[in-house]
């Protein structure tokens, strides 16, 4: 498990306030204390003035770590395919920004925030030699790719490998709330080619929590889409439930587990303290085969599902 800090400078859908940088000081120290390695931001994390500020806030925090564990923590940053980089070498100068925002000399996973295949097809080749001359400069220790289809999550794996250049990660919208046909054949690509497959949004935004019902929501865009989807996640919310309960455990530490027994990497958010704490207490235990049928045919029977990200190829 890894996690993830889409909500570190963005005020719109978190209600990140420059206040809180403390807490996610002690947020950061705590995970890495407790084995978590793996962060995941992106150059366009951060809102309006606050742009770049969660890769700023991980470059600081990582500075400032006491302890031998400092040298085992992996970057991954997502650099966005935005129509202005329409050169390789635009697409190295977003990597040179986000090592000088970060103040590192090497990023652990450099990622193509999503592809742009959809809506400007002659963009893409571009993107994709951006990433093999940021690894091929050592910028990056391994290169990966967010939101990326079955179909050209193949094309770019065959692109890349022509290359020299190994495919480490592809990320995708992966949980409960979001396990269509898509997903899981990316898994199955991911799992034949050595890809890892890394789950953002294991809890659908903060749907899989059960904190929230349809007379409880959360304020901002966010409450606008629970009040789409939750009075359709009975059946799931209720096995979750049941489950968390007969083990012990929280909804969040149960939908999460089913991430990690599907064998991929999730990357919950988090901005607090209690939120690393029970995160992780995700960790050292797994589902059985049969609560996981259990949890899946609870998915199959709620009417409603998570909403792809517009940017998901096929």
């Amino acid at each position: 498990m890894g996690f993830g800090t889409w909500a570190w400078g963005n005020q719109l859908l978190w209600g990140y306030q420059e206040s809180m940088d403390s807490e996610l000081q002690q947020v950061f120290n705590l995970a890495v204390d407790n084995g978590i390695n793996l962060f995941d931001t992106a150059d366009s994390y951060g809102t309006g003035r606050l742009n770049g500020k969660s890769e700023k806030l991980l470059g600081k925090f990582i500075r400032e770590f006491q302890g031998q564990k400092r040298k085992d923590i992996v970057i991954a940053t997502k650099f966005a395919a935005y129509p202005w980089r329409l050169t390789p070498g635009q697409f190295v100068n977003a990597c040179n920004a986000s090592l000088d925002r970060m103040q590192i000399e090497q990023i652990g996973i450099g990622q193509l925030h999503w592809s742009t295949a959809n809506y400007a097809p002659l963009q893409e080749r571009a993107l994709w030699d951006g990433l093999v001359a940021m690894y091929d400069k050592g910028l990056v220790q391994a290169v990966g790719v967010s939101n990326y289809g079955p179909k050209q999550l193949l094309k770019i794996y065959e692109y890349l490998k022509a290359r020299g250049v190994p495919l480490c990660s592809a990320q995708v919208q992966f949980s409960l709330l979001s396990v269509g046909e898509d997903q899981l054949e990316i898994k199955n690509i991911c799992d034949s080619l050595g890809i890892r497959l890394i789950a953002y949004s294991p809890l659908g935004l903060g749907m899989l929590t059960g904190k929230y019902t349809p007379s409880n929501l959360p304020s901002g865009p966010r409450g606008f889409l629970f009040k789409q989807i939750l009075p359709g996640l009975e059946p799931l919310l209720r096995s979750l439930k049941e489950i968390a309960q007969k083990r012990n455990k929280t909804i969040p530490q149960v939908a999460i587990n089913w991430c990690i027994s599907k064998g991929t990497i999730p990357i919950p958010g988090v901005k607090t303290v209690k939120q690393v704490e029970e995160n992780l207490g995700a960790l050292g235990w797994r589902l059985s085969s049969q609560e996981l049928l259990q949890l899946e045919y609870a998915a199959r029977e709620s009417p409603q599902k998570m909403i792809q990200n517009v940017f998901q190829t096929r």
